[in-house]
């Protein structure tokens, strides 16, 4: 399960993302839409631990990615060693 709530990302002055809260349950389907700027990829990297989020939390399988054992080769987000 991905679990993000009031996750916000701030570059200086600059707001890319602002308090998003949502979850995807084990199985589910979901997409990012929207236009270009718009803070899909800012809230991957916060997800994936690529970015620290300025405020709010985002866990998968109810931890940050990133304390996952090996997390790239069983998560899915690249390939990891065997």
């Amino acid at each position: 399960m991905i679990d993000v709530r009031g996750l916000t990302k701030r570059y200086g002055d600059v707001l890319a993302v602002d308090r998003l809260t949502f979850a995807v349950r084990q199985g589910g389907v979901a997409g990012f839409l929207g236009p270009n700027g718009s803070g899909k990829s800012t809230t991957l990297r916060v997800i994936l631990g690529l970015d620290a989020a300025t405020s709010g939390a985002a866990t998968v399988d109810g931890r940050p990615y990133g304390a996952h054992p090996a997390p790239q080769g069983r998560r899915g987000a690249g390939r990891g060693r065997p």
